[in-house]
């Protein structure tokens, strides 16, 4: 969806050859800005020597699924690094074989930049932007900044799959409610990897409450059946699908996976190291231990039950943007193990700040812009690799003050966002008591529509910050 363009004023020296040219084709000097940051971008990861060491365990998965050996006795590369992953994985995995390794590095990276600028798209979609360009040269001029997001590199680094499953989730979210596909993206995710289960959870727990309200109503049974729980029940359904596929194809590696390696958090890797954004790697560096268990079940407790509040009470109140990234924060937050390339998601949280940036004038519109700054540079910055860390030397247990906010950076980024959507709801449901309504949000039609949090609702919470 396109809109016109905004007119320029006039200029008495004369029109200027290329900002003429780039209000007649703004996505064709999107898309020359875009590729010469994916070139900079491929010359500067080729110059540092990436080794793609995630991309070669998922070959050597492949490789083990294909010949019918023990997924998880499985020890690939010189890292030493085990498969974590659900026997489902391995199996998309096997494509990867039919390729040389340098095939598969070129592939896999051109592959991923294209999924970031799918990444970029459906956020723009999910917050209901752009309003006066064509969106593809939003998409286009955003990808060749974000590219440069410290998640993407090492998502890039590492040869991981993250972005894959950033799209599928989102893929599902920006949906037309009626859609009746909506909820695979989600349960092919958690097929891959165990943690995006958490939207499912969700738009279950979203799905219920209205159809509490519903029945409450005196709508019917019926009536109660809302598009989320349609949702998280296909979601649901194509989870269990990945799982008996992969007890069909792999009985002894499925058997193995859920009754013993989904409870070895550990297996993964060191708790403390600062490649762990999670609450559990900022905890265990905060209390110099890489134990901290009992309080991190708490805290990942606490933190679930406020997190899914706030995305259910977002959801509920039409703004499925913030639902959705309150969501995604949750689920890195209390994940055991979230490297810091699964902080992909700051992509989508970058682009709802810039958008309610740009919703907003004067102070509060100061404020946003200050906020989008400073979570880019959490993002941008590389910070936490500022401090000393390395493999198996627990360096990190032995951090200053200073040392520890850099290495915990997207854990408060993560609370960050939580607290910025705890206040707009707030702000919310004091504006409904004083006109009088009852604050419930609509499904919508549209991802963008339902959810973007750009609507008439939004301009009343302009001071929310």
């Amino acid at each position: 969806m396109t809109a016109p363009e905004l007119e320029a004023p006039t200029d008495p020296r004369g029109p200027r050859p290329v900002m003429g040219a780039v209000r007649r084709h703004p996505t064709l000097a999107a898309a020359l800005v875009c590729l010469v940051s994916f070139a900079a971008f491929w010359v500067v990861q080729r110059m540092a020597h990436v080794s793609m060491v995630d991309l070669m365990v998922y070959r050597a998965e492949g490789w083990t699924a294909r010949n019918g050996e023990d997924l998880y006795d499985m020890v690939a590369t010189s890292a030493h690094l085990p498969n974590t992953y659900p026997p489902f994985a391995a199996l998309l995995f096997i494509p990867l074989t039919f390729f040389g390794v340098g095939t598969m590095r070129t592939l896999a990276t051109a592959g991923n930049l294209v999924l970031l600028v799918a990444v970029v798209h459906l956020s723009l979609r999910l917050v209901g932007r752009p309003r006066r360009l064509p969106r593809p040269a939003a998409t286009l001029a955003l990808s060749a900044l974000l590219v440069w997001c410290e998640p993407v590199w090492t998502t890039l680094r590492y040869g991981q799959i993250n972005l894959l499953l950033a799209v599928m989730v989102l893929w599902d979210l920006t949906r037309r409610d009626s859609n009746r596909w909506a909820g695979i993206g989600i349960g092919i995710a958690a097929g891959i990897k165990l943690t995006p289960a958490l939207f499912a959870v969700f738009l279950a727990l979203a799905g219920a409450v209205h159809a509490g309200r519903m029945l409450r109503s005196g709508a019917g049974r019926r009536a109660a059946w809302n598009p989320w729980l349609r949702q998280a029940a296909v979601a649901t359904g194509t989870f269990c699908v990945t799982a008996l596929l992969s007890a069909i194809a792999l009985p002894r590696d499925s058997h193995r996976f859920w009754t013993e390696i989904v409870f070895a958090a550990d297996r993964v890797g060191e708790v403390e190291i600062t490649a762990n954004q999670s609450l559990r790697g900022a905890l265990a560096r905060l209390l110099h231990t890489d134990t901290p268990d009992a309080a991190w079940l708490v805290l990942a407790a606490l933190t679930a039950a406020a997190g899914l509040s706030l995305a259910t009470g977002s959801l509920l109140r039409g703004q499925r943007s913030w639902a959705t990234l309150t969501c995604a924060a949750t689920a890195l937050l209390v994940s055991p193990i979230s490297w810091s390339h699964h902080w992909v998601w700051g992509v989508p949280m970058l682009v709802l700040l810039g958008s309610e940036a740009l919703e907003h004038t004067g102070a509060a519109a100061r404020r946003w812009w200050a906020v989008t700054v400073a979570m880019g540079l959490m993002f941008c910055s590389f910070a936490l690799w500022w401090v000393p860390h390395a493999w198996h030397q627990h360096a990190e247990l032995h951090q200053n003050g200073g040392q520890m906010l850099l290495s915990a950076v997207y854990p408060l980024a993560g609370l960050t966002l939580l607290v910025l959507t705890a206040v707009r709801l707030r702000r919310l449901t004091r504006n409904d008591a004083r006109s009088g309504t009852d604050g419930a949000g609509n499904t919508g039609e549209d991802g963008g529509s339902a959810g973007g949090g750009n609507g008439p609702r939004q301009a009343a919470v302009a001071g929310d910050i």
